[in-house]
């Protein structure tokens, strides 16, 4: 049996997918296996590089990734608009851009090593007993304020770690929207269902290589970056194949395409002379090359009920989990003392996490999202983490971090994020470009920031107590869930409209 007919057997035994899906499924799932890969791969460097600085300045680099984000977005999304530039390309540039990027952090870290002052805290990796902990909570809790951490290190080696945590941030959000955007834009909401739980299963494969790696080559340091380089210009080199064999869309999409416009016409009981001609103008439209281009996301999202709530809804899961990121920083720098165990640590958590969610992804999420639906999947992401929340305020032990962060990143990547990318399946292509990379990234770090100064807030008005910061965070949950009960009806709603209009 030839190669490619072994290789659509082996696909077609694990997921219902037609022969003409399965170069650009395949494709799909190894970009997204190299992007995340090199990014968890370095994940451990960067937030071992943020805890050198103080954790009392994690709010602050999550304020500054805010700023860096609303300066990248819009040349993101321009790339998107540069005519006689295809998507597919666009996607390619993206991807090396970042590559480079971590080649030149290598140089720079090196650089910036040699100017730290200071002992070396990298002595030998020791973990603590829950106890233990809750004690040691405090010492660390002594350092997190707002003034420690950045006179202890020289003006380069700060520099290099701040801008590593910003641009690795950036990076993970760029190239997954980016590649997400690229990929619903040739699926619908059908082929969605079946094919995004293999393509999920790509990045999750990525996260437990990236994690197992850097949990077993921690003693690289620095030298993490270069093979998050290399990954980056493979995940380059994958981007190259999303795409239909044939090079064009098939007929059913492109109708697709075309009544999607229509479809939201009807959702916000709005028409106007740019709604009627969105579907017809939309490549004209999509091909304009100009800095503004943000704006004509934020006007989307504006105009569509639809679209506000998927923002409310993207916004809200940004700060829990920001939310979740500080704590977990903040009990995990309490259990070791040594820079080198606490990024085995994290490693170590990041490969626990992947090997759940890709039995998950493997096993559950096609038949969930097939059959339980969109609603549900969405809204399993604030009851999830409505019961970390409590376990978190009960027990703030790492034990109960990496407990935590299993459950809520399998639902997250299992149940959740698929759910949420078939929320664009009803949306136009102009919106997919615009509106969706405006979405993921900019409302993703106002969430981020939001989180950021809430937990500066309540750090020090509830007298430092991760318990009570987790409890204050309740009743975001439980708007969570309703904002997602809504919304996940409404993109029901809207793929049988579509749906309806096609047959």
């Amino acid at each position: 049996m030839p190669l490619p007919s072994r290789v659509e057997a082996i696909v077609s035994s694990i997921v219902i997918v037609h022969p003409r899906e399965i170069p650009a499924l395949l494709h799909s799932s190894l970009c997204f296996f190299f992007v995340l890969s090199a990014y968890f791969v370095i994940l451990p460097l960067r937030d071992e590089g943020a805890i050198s600085l103080g954790l009392g300045n994690l709010p602050s680099l999550f304020v500054g990734s805010l700023l860096l984000t609303l300066i990248a977005a819009p040349l993101t999304t321009t790339i998107f608009s540069v005519p006689n530039i295809s998507k597919g390309r666009a996607l390619v540039f993206i991807h090396r851009f970042f590559s480079i990027s971590l080649l030149l952090f290598f140089v720079s870290w090196h650089a910036s090593s040699r100017e730290r002052s200071g002992p070396s805290s990298e002595v030998s990796a020791s973990y603590t007993t829950p106890s233990e902990e809750n004690s040691n909570l405090s010492a660390v809790e002594d350092k997190i304020n707002p003034s420690s951490g950045w006179g202890n290190h020289g003006l380069l080696y700060v520099s290099v770690r701040v801008l590593l945590f910003l641009w690795v941030a950036l990076m993970n959000l760029i190239t997954v929207s980016s590649t997400w955007a690229r990929v619903i834009d040739i699926m619908d909401n059908e082929s969605g269902s079946r094919l995004f739980g293999f393509i999920g299963a790509g990045a999750t494969f990525g996260q437990l290589f990236g994690s197992l790696f850097a949990a077993g080559m921690a003693w690289l340091g620095p030298y993490l970056l270069l093979f998050s380089a290399l990954l980056m210009e493979l995940a380059a080199q994958s981007a190259k194949g999303i795409y239909f064999e044939n090079g064009q869309e098939s007929e059913e999409l492109s109708l697709i395409r075309d009544e999607t416009s229509a479809v939201h016409v009807e959702a916000n009981e709005i028409e106007t002379p740019r709604s009627k001609a969105s579907s017809s103008n939309s490549q004209e439209s999509m091909v304009k090359p100009h800095m503004c281009v943000i704006l004509e996301g934020l006007y989307l999202i504006m105009k569509s009920a639809y679209l506000r709530y998927v923002s409310t809804f993207l916004g809200l899961s940004a700060v829990i989990s920001s939310f979740f990121y500080f704590q977990k920083v903040t009990i995990i720098a309490s259990s070791t003392a040594s820079s080198l165990g606490r990024r085995k640590l994290f490693a170590e958590i990041n490969s626990l996490i992947a090997v759940f969610i890709l039995v998950g992804q493997l096993t559950l999420t096609a038949r969930i999202l097939t059959f339980a639906g969109v609603t549900t999947a969405i809204c399993a992401a604030p009851v999830v983490a409505f019961s970390n929340l409590i376990v978190i305020a009960i027990w703030p032990t790492w034990i109960a971090v990496a407990v935590s962060e299993i459950l809520r990143k399998v639902n997250t990547y299992v149940v959740t994020r698929p759910g949420r990318e078939l929320l664009f399946t009803v949306v136009s292509e102009e919106e997919k470009y615009k509106a969706k990379i405006c979405i993921d990234v900019i409302v993703q770090r106002l969430g981020d920031a939001t989180a950021a100064g809430m937990f500066k807030l309540l750090f020090g008005t509830l007298k430092e107590s991760v318990s009570m910061i987790s409890l204050a965070i309740l009743p975001f949950c439980v708007i969570w869930f309703c904002i997602a009960f809504h919304l996940g009806q409404r993109q029901s709603h809207l793929a049988k409209v579509l749906s309806g209009s096609i047959t």
